[in-house]
């Protein structure tokens, strides 16, 4: 009996689940826009206050 013809068909080899040229997060690049470390480490240490006074960050 040849099983390679019962079932589902296989799925594609090395295909991406995602589109990276897709649209993106609200207020995010879709690609590149890094940020600096300095940005990043200021988002931290906001979210960490926010948390720690018990709001929730962006809320």
């Amino acid at each position: 009996m040849d099983y390679s013809k019962s079932g589902g068909g296989k799925p594609s080899k090395n295909a991406p689940r995602f589109n990276p040229n897709g649209a993106s997060p609200k207020g995010k690049a879709a690609q590149g826009g890094k940020s600096s470390k300095d940005e990043l480490l200021a988002r931290m240490k906001a979210a960490a206050q926010a948390k720690k006074d018990g709001s929730a960050p962006g809320a």
